[in-house]
């Protein structure tokens, strides 16, 4: 999960707690705690960052989920609660989502939420000690609506059976 962060791996838990002392007094990146709701434990973060107030620009990144988030319907949710939030409640035009160009997981998100590919910057920035291609995505407030409609069709309950099974996948949805 480390491998395309620009920090951690953590050696100890105090060293990961001595980091998220350090984040939460950030205001760029913001970073959010993803609470599990059924157990009511943290199982990931998320953050703002790159904040343009100004230009009405804002991005997501610093995703970590743990294996009680990774692969759930909750974690598909956290996203759509924050793009729901960019648009709808603080009037952003622009969401980006931007990664290394060779964390195809994060890539493979970027694409299965509905955000656009916009290219490959190359060399763009450089951490543990080499070059980083970064892939742009974005979501545009003329998107969010048909967006947004599309995320609460497939979060809605009806959409998965008595087990937790999605009756019809995000990318069906995204695609019809």
């Amino acid at each position: 999960m480390w491998t395309y962060m620009p920090y951690g791996p953590f050696a100890s838990l105090d060293e990961y707690r001595a980091w998220c002392r350090q984040m939460a007094a950030s205001d760029d990146p913001l970073f959010y705690t993803i609470i599990d709701s059924a157990s009511g434990r943290a199982a990931g973060v998320a953050s703002y960052l790159r904040i343009e107030p100004g230009s009405g620009v804002i991005e997501v990144g610093h995703i970590a989920y743990s294996p009680l988030l990774q692969r759930t319907a909750a974690a598909t949710e956290a996203m759509y609660l924050m793009m729901r939030r960019v648009f709808a409640e603080l009037g952003y035009r622009r969401y980006e989502w931007k990664c290394d160009a060779l964390n195809r997981p994060s890539r493979r998100a970027a694409d299965r939420l509905g955000f656009t590919f916009e290219g490959t910057f190359r060399q763009a920035t450089m951490y543990k000690g080499r070059n980083r291609d970064t892939a742009w995505y974005s979501v545009t407030d003329s998107e969010w609506p048909d967006l947004k409609a599309r995320y609460e069709a497939w979060l809605a309950p009806s959409n998965f059976d008595e087990e937790g099974v999605q009756r019809q996948s995000l990318g069906e949805l995204l695609a019809s």
